[in-house]
């Protein structure tokens, strides 16, 4: 009986640990403006910036998608009821087109890992 305690209490510890280390970390503001480097080329974020080819990204996190501003979104985009979180951005990020078909966004998506995308909304946020 103890020998079955033993083993389960072992079990349970190393279930804890590999969750602990598949998990991603919080994710880091400097890592998070690389990534935007990528995304740099259509949109803007922090003092001064404006819409470009997309739409600026400050205080895009908890927005409804297609509401900002004087941008002219895709009638998809304006219809799609979606409210960004971290989780719809990276769906979003990765596939588009899947996500909200019909949009104007004109990139195929990226394969982007869950600690980059952590980095990229940790930075994104620091613009509310």
């Amino acid at each position: 009986m103890k020998a079955g305690i033993a083993f389960l209490a072992s079990l349970a510890t190393l279930a804890i640990s590999l969750a602990a280390h598949a998990a991603p970390q919080a994710g880091d503001v400097t890592a998070g403006k690389a990534a935007f480097a990528a995304c740099a080329s259509c949109h803007q974020v922090g003092t001064g910036a404006r819409h470009a080819f997309g739409p600026r990204l400050d205080g895009v996190i908890g927005r409804r998608a297609g509401t900002q501003a004087g941008f002219n979104y895709s009638p998809a985009m304006r219809k799609s009821e979606i409210v960004w979180s971290p989780s719809t951005l990276a769906a979003y990020i990765r596939h588009p087109d899947e996500v909200v078909p019909g949009t104007s966004m004109r990139f195929s998506g990226w394969a982007y890992s869950e600690q980059k995308l952590a980095d990229l909304f940790a930075y994104l946020q620091t613009f509310p």
